[in-house]
């Protein structure tokens, strides 16, 4: 219809799916029942009329003993929250001098030291808990595999805060689904932004009226396990596409989404038997494609040079990933079990987004 096709019967559209008036959360919508711990950040009135706003406050966890997360969710506090929160990003505030910390990601990179000419810096110079966008679902870990909370640990939120034409006060709240007690996972997961940005930001470089596209490179440094992924851009965000480029030369598509809608930020989970395995050395490769002209109808002002940045009317690219390391051993067992193939086994996932 947008490009001036005849709508047809209005008899033969379906029924529009019911506007929700109150708060869900995904989780406990799709079967998991209610969060167990519920972390809310302190509010913001954004005015109606504002350039962007960061509100970073600083949120203890209620835990008296340590505990493993199996699933979390991130939303707004309130439903016209979703108008002005563009992101919100929950960062584990841990102890480096506990030996048993996830404070160093060994797979991707150390937020202790990370090179200034490591993309990977963009993204991953913390540990994170969980980043939610616009529209997003949850988290759901693998199973076997979650994140170890501890008492004393807090949260640092990074919250994206954009006007709406009126003033709206709201902010985050995290819901934590634990695993029950005495059940430990085997594995920790974590959360990586696998950048689609080659030399940083200073790679993109986006002429107006015009197409474009950028591409990132990361070495996995340890044999790993992707459990999900979630492309994000801002408004001239396109398409997506995450290679992986094995170390003896052959590559694969790990996963292609294109159409993307920036009020849409989808979280697509694979299932058990499909999530996809890569040995150490294997370069993840992400192509970024933007679309800064008059045809994007999330376009703001196509006659505007855009770089990288964080407000809205900026650009970015990187694909959220949850994965999980695996020993030599593991690796090779994991191969015995996959007809000795690395990589994609089928394309079942699943899809979290908000309910509108």
């Amino acid at each position: 219809m947008d490009q001036g096709a005849p709508q047809g019967d209005p008899k033969d559209m379906p029924a529009l799916k019911p506007v929700t008036d109150k708060l869900v959360w995904q989780g406990e919508r799709d079967g998991y029942g209610p969060p167990d711990i519920i972390v809310r950040a302190p509010e913001y009135t954004m005015p109606a009329v504002s350039e962007d706003q960061w509100w970073r406050p600083v949120t203890e966890i209620p835990l008296t003993e340590p505990r493993w997360a199996r699933m979390v969710e991130i939303r707004p506090t309130s439903l016209k929250g979703r108008k002005i929160v563009h992101h919100s990003v929950a960062y584990l505030v841990q102890n480096p001098d506990d030996p048993d910390s996830d404070f160093i990601n060994r797979g991707l990179a150390s937020p202790r030291f990370i090179p200034s000419d490591d993309p990977a810096a963009l993204v991953n110079a913390r540990p994170f808990l969980m980043e939610w966008a616009i529209g997003k679902g949850y988290d759901r870990y693998a199973d076997g595999t979650g994140k170890l909370l501890k008492p004393g640990e807090k949260i640092s939120w990074d919250q994206h805060i954009h006007s709406a034409g009126e003033d709206v006060t709201s902010g985050s709240e995290l819901g934590i689904w634990l695993y029950p007690k005495g059940q430990e996972p085997k594995k920790r997961s974590h959360l990586v932004g696998f950048t689609g940005l080659k030399n940083g930001a200073q790679a993109l470089d986006i002429p107006p009226n015009s197409i474009a596209h950028t591409e990132g490179f990361t070495v996995l440094k340890e044999n790993t396990v992707i459990t999900n992924f979630q492309p994000h851009f801002h408004l001239r965000g396109k398409a997506m596409m995450v290679e992986a480029i094995l170390p003896d030369g052959t590559s694969q598509v790990v996963s292609y989404v294109d159409n993307f809608n920036f009020n849409w930020m989808t979280n697509y989970i694979y299932t058990e038997d499909s999530a996809p395995a890569y040995p150490k050395g294997t370069v993840i490769h992400v192509t970024a494609y933007y679309d800064n002209t008059a045809n994007n109808k999330n376009n703001p002002d196509p006659n505007q040079w855009v770089g990288y940045g964080d407000r809205t009317v900026d650009e970015m690219a990187h694909s959220w990933m949850n994965v999980y390391y695996l020993s030599d051993d593991e690796y090779k067992d994991w191969l015995a079990k996959h007809d000795g193939k690395p990589g994609v086994r089928s394309r079942s996932t699943s899809r979290t987004t908000q309910q509108q």
